[in-house]
């Protein structure tokens, strides 16, 4: 019975460490299928410093806080830990609306709630200090957050606002502002000029809304240190314009994208992953080299309309062109000459699902694609 005790204290204690703000917590590419993806090995050690890293990426989780004394300054609907005074959560506790927020607070949970409205004056105590916001798994709409609300945060570094029911984008005018989740909303436009002064935004998560090419015209060319941009599941037409060149993760899957732009990935030379896969891609969709560029290391192509392999760059590891209509296998697509020094760096590539087999690879891909520990048929 102690020994049962003495472990629930320990277990309370941790979940609540792991939970509490410490820092920003470091970005993770969005996880592939398993029917896309080969399985990534980890050692324990890593994983258990992943969860502690990932506070309030865990919905399901709610940090257990019966055993630590609460800190007196917080909203009575919410709880702030003693030894994190600067964080409230609110989480999960069917709130309609947000509580005001009391002076000091910097991380503010408010994630699964029935919260469909910001009223005034709510964050006037933190308009500065403000750095979390997160407010997920709600029923916002553009309508009901008032004027003086998120328009006033000016140091959040963090917003995130997926699973609500916005129709157009809230940005706060913070400079600060460094990560953006508005997914699984309504969104139908983006404005250019929201994103100006936000010189220090480096991830923008915007899968799951209703954009088209002309709604994101020129939307974000003010983050002029943007690594990721997430624009799958919308209503694309080409790939967005105007994305800063120090762009290295590019995610526009499920969308009705049937070409490439000439000199499009030449213009973002630090781009390593490419995800276009479930749109309309055709042949005459993708002019010469489009896809050959050096810094590439993943690019995905499945679920298209191809007839044949694109040209691809040799330092290319990564080739995903399942379920497409590949007739045929020609090695000039992946090395330009085959001899000591020149081979393709290709290490997985899938052709299932398209109308070849094995016996369509010429003789010489043995010396072209001699790093490719992987090639699937079928």
């Amino acid at each position: 019975m102690l020994l049962r005790w003495s472990l629930r204290i320990d277990l309370q204690f941790l979940k609540t460490t792991l939970f509490l703000p410490t820092g920003p917590p470091p970005h993770r590419h969005r996880e592939r299928s398993t029917e896309a993806m080969f399985p990534l090995r980890v050692p324990l050690l890593a994983i258990l410093v992943s969860m502690a890293l990932c506070q309030y990426y865990d919905y399901d989780e709610h940090p257990v806080l019966d055993l630590i004394p609460l800190s007196p300054n917080c909203n009575q609907e919410c709880e702030c830990p003693y030894n994190f005074p600067s964080a409230m959560y609110c989480d999960s506790r069917g709130l309609k609306f947000v509580p005001v927020v009391p002076t000091g607070i910097k991380y503010l949970y408010l994630q699964n709630n029935q919260i469909d409205e910001i009223k005034p004056g709510v964050f006037d105590n933190v308009t500065a200090e403000l750095r979390w916001l997160i407010l997920d798994n709600n029923q916002i709409t553009n309508a009901k957050i008032a004027k003086g609300t998120i328009d006033k945060l000016t140091g959040l570094e963090k917003l995130f606002f997926s699973h609500n029911n916005l129709t157009e984008p809230v940005i706060p005018p913070s400079k600060s502002l460094d990560e953006l989740k508005m997914m699984y909303n309504q969104l139908s436009k983006f404005p250019s000029g929201l994103l100006t002064d936000k010189e220090n935004l480096t991830f923008i998560n915007l899968q799951h809304n209703q954009l088209t090419s002309d709604a994101i015209a020129g939307a974000f060319k003010g983050p002029k240190k943007l690594l990721s941009l997430d624009v799958s599941h919308n209503k694309l037409k080409k790939l967005p314009a105007g994305v800063p060149s120090s762009l290295e993760i590019l995610y526009a899957d499920y969308n009705d994208i049937d070409g490439i732009g000439a000199g499009y990935l030449n213009k973002l030379p630090s781009l390593q992953y490419l995800r276009i896969s479930h749109n309309k891609l055709m042949d005459a969709g993708i002019p010469a080299g489009a896809f050959n560029v050096s810094s590439l290391v993943e690019l995905d192509l499945s679920f298209n309309k191809l007839q044949s392999i694109p040209e691809i760059n040799e330092q290319l590891e990564q080739l995903y062109l399942q379920a497409n209509e590949i007739n045929k296998i020609e090695m000039a697509s992946f090395c330009k000459y085959i001899g000591p020094l020149n081979y393709s760096r290709l290490k997985h590539l899938r052709l299932d699902a398209n109308n070849v087999t094995h016996i369509n690879m010429p003789p010489d891909a043995v010396n072209c694609l001699r790093q490719a520990s992987d090639i699937m048929f079928e």
